[in-house]
């Protein structure tokens, strides 16, 4: 699983002229769910964001994360981040998960997010939709936490 976070001083989403959520200080994660993934990955992703250290102490260094600080979540699911963009000059979703799982484990992350801390705001899966945001830093991190390894029999040729 892929969560990009943005240090935020104020952001929102919106589905049409509906805001599906919105917080103040806090983190705008957009998140992305490659194949492969499962519970192990979001329960570890999320803890990583939980306790990732991006917001400033009183010594204006980045020591303090989102849940010392008791700032905002704004979960946006973005499937594109888990494109392949290793060649070419289009993007190939092979690397995503299906459509289903990733809803299943969006839905999965945002829910263990909920009971895990508060405030938290959500995007909609499946939908087109406008994120505004104020980055303050700018400060921005990419978190990934992959999959175990597939494994596949290996193939002796010329015997």
């Amino acid at each position: 699983m892929i969560a990009l976070l943005q240090r935020v001083t104020h952001a929102r989403v919106r589905v049409g002229a509906e805001t599906t959520g919105a917080i103040e200080q806090g983190i705008l994660a957009l998140i992305g769910v490659e194949r492969g993934d499962t519970e192990r990955e979001a329960e570890r992703l999320l803890d990583r964001l939980l306790g990732y250290r991006i917001f400033a102490d009183d010594a204006g260094r980045m020591n303090r994360s989102v849940r010392d600080m008791g700032g905002g979540l704004l979960l946006v699911p973005q499937f594109t981040l888990a494109a392949d963009n290793r060649s070419g000059t289009r993007a190939s979703f092979t690397t995503a998960a299906e459509p289903g799982e990733g809803r299943r484990l969006f839905d999965y992350f945002a829910s263990r997010t909920i009971a895990s801390h508060a405030p938290v705001a959500l995007g909609r899966f499946g939908a087109h939709m406008q994120v505004e945001l104020c980055n303050d830093g700018p400060v921005t991190f990419w978190l990934q936490v992959a999959p175990p390894a597939i494994k596949r029999p290996v193939r002796v040729v010329g015997q």
